[in-house]
């Protein structure tokens, strides 16, 4: 299974009064594993930019200017997403941007089906907990000591950490310790193993057997397997 964990930093807060994405950031997951592939683009947004998103992301006009423009770029990030679910914290603000981006330049635009919220997954897991990247990763111990700016392909990292705590750890289907719900009782019980409906076959030959009863018979009594127990 495929999926893109995806950050967008952008000029401010609404498309539809003209606000831009100004970069974005992602990391391909393959069965819940890190790939090592990652997308990232700065894009000039067409615009100046706001002094009050420059505080939090730190990308100004200047650094800008000759970025390309999303139309530029707005192909190879659809080839790289391509029909993967997207991880996403607060997926409602990054797909409204990135919707109306290729919605501007003609391209088709992503399915909100095809979000996984981070933000929502936390909530309901750690009702009234704070649930921002910075108070999750406090929660499960992730360094993100490098964030002192919010930065898209940095962000995707550490959400992709966050995500794979979220939904269990560093090997979610791996549950054999992993308590289970009675939902008759609302009891809870420890995972045991079931025994085996065939026995395995013995791995010792008769020759290896006998070869350590005769050993076992010079020691005489004293040998700890003649003790009863």
């Amino acid at each position: 299974m495929r999926e893109i964990v995806l950050d967008t930093e952008t000029t401010g807060f609404d498309p539809e009064t003209g606000d831009r994405i100004v970069e974005i950031g992602a990391v391909e997951l393959y069965n819940h594993v890190a790939t090592g592939r990652t997308y990232h683009q700065y894009i000039n947004p067409e615009r100046a930019m706001p002094q009050e998103a420059f505080e939090v992301h730190g990308l100004g006009d200047d650094f800008l200017r000759d970025k390309p423009k999303f139309a530029e770029i707005g192909h190879a990030f659809l080839e790289f997403v391509g029909d993967a679910k997207l991880v996403i914290h607060n997926a409602a603000f990054d797909m409204k941007f990135l919707n109306a981006e290729l919605g501007w330049i003609g391209l088709p635009q992503l399915p909100f089906d095809r979000a996984i919220d981070t933000l929502m997954i936390a909530r309901q897991k750690f009702p009234g907990s704070p649930a921002s990247l910075d108070a999750l990763c406090r929660r499960f111990a992730i360094d993100n000591s490098a964030r002192t700016l919010h930065g898209a392909l940095l962000d995707s990292e550490i959400l992709a950490e966050v995500y794979l705590e979220l939904i269990g750890g560093r090997q979610p289907d791996f549950g054999l310790a992993r308590s289970t719900a009675d939902t008759s009782t609302g009891a809870e019980e420890v995972w045991r193993p079931r025994p085996r409906q065939t026995p395995l076959p013995p791995r010792i030959t008769a020759e290896e057997e006998a070869a350590h009863r005769a050993f076992v018979e010079e020691l005489g009594d004293a040998a700890l397997w003649s003790r009863g127990g």
